[in-house]
């Protein structure tokens, strides 16, 4: 695969970078500047220098064009996105980003079709509204979305304008809804909290994770390996899915925290408020599109992720 990939300096992006260059494929990165801290944090020198950087904006649609043209890509990764607290601060430059960036990709895949076979693209859980407390349950893919926030809304925008693509001009993508991703490299946005507790607690701080309530951690790991098996394995269409991890509530996390790293014991507290996204998501569509979905469990995620703090601190390259 030659893989165009937006937002791959982000925390998920490095990882699905890291499967893509240890498994010999090609990479081209679109973003605005070339920014490699969180690669850094979990690939060797030698893979990141096998990435080809390309500067641009992902809002602009010549630009995507021309990036597409450039690398020869046969497929889009397009995780490049503002998150929650941006998006509120500013919805118009949320919406610039989040949605004319992912019509800019669109119109890019849609004018090479011959060449680029997918798109794959980050939605979010946060499509959904909050848990309704009359139905506990999972909540499927093709529930009403009702979000709550600028960036869930610019989500669903995204959602169905990659069902018009493929209806109109025979674009073929699948989105994928994260919800709390945890993991090295997962140092912003609003669901960030779990993953600064643990790596409080390499540099032996406490840590006040701001929320409580359930919701569906999802290991880094896991999360970029399910972006590429959609990537890679046979579909025709246009389709959003829901992911699924460990759906815990936050004392839980704590516990499990605690149980993978006995000196956590103590250092890490929470909130209460639940925050405003269903907590529960099924995500039976997705596996049987694309089969078995790789899933850590969460005392072993916690445990990795904290053990590559650790050796980070030692090398002095994680900051108090």
């Amino acid at each position: 695969m030659r893989i165009l990939m937006t937002g791959g300096y982000g925390c998920i992006g490095s990882w699905a970078a890291k499967l893509v260059l240890e498994s010999g494929g090609e990479l081209a990165i679109l973003d605005l500047k070339e920014d490699r801290h969180r690669l850094e944090l979990i690939l060797d020198q030698a893979l990141i220098e096998r990435i080809r950087f390309v500067a641009g904006d992902v809002s602009d649609p010549l630009t995507v064009a021309r990036a597409v043209d450039l690398t020869g890509c046969d497929r889009i990764l397009h995780l490049a996105g503002l998150q929650t607290p941006t998006c509120r601060a500013n919805p118009i430059l949320g919406a610039r980003v989040n949605v004319i960036g992912t019509l800019a990709v669109f119109e890019a895949a849609a004018a090479k079709k011959d060449q680029v076979e997918r798109v794959v693209y980050a939605s979010s859980a946060a499509v959904h509204g909050p848990p309704d407390p009359d139905s506990p349950g999972p909540i499927g893919d093709l529930v009403r979305l009702a979000p709550l926030s600028h960036y869930g809304a610019y989500k669903v925008c995204n959602e169905m304008n990659a069902r018009v693509y493929w209806l109109e001009r025979g674009v073929t993508s699948v989105g994928l809804r994260p919800w709390t991703v945890y993991g090295v490299g997962r140092d912003f946005g609003m669901t960030s909290e779990p993953t600064t507790a643990i790596r409080a607690v390499a540099l032996g701080q406490p840590y006040h994770i701001s929320y409580g309530g359930r919701q569906d951690l999802q290991y880094v790991r896991d999360v970029a390996a399910t972006f590429l098996r959609v990537l890679e394995g046979p579909f025709s269409g246009a389709e959003a899915f829901n992911m699924h991890g460990a759906v815990e509530p936050i004392e839980s996390f704590v516990q499990a925290l605690e149980d993978a790293v006995p000196e956590a014991k103590g250092l890490v507290t929470h909130g209460d408020r639940q925050l405003p996204i269903a907590p529960d998501l099924d995500d039976s569509r997705l596996e049987a599109a694309f089969g078995p979905l790789p899933r850590t469990p969460l005392r072993e995620g916690i445990r990795e992720t904290f053990e590559r703090f650790v050796e980070l601190k030692r090398q002095g390259r994680l900051e108090a």
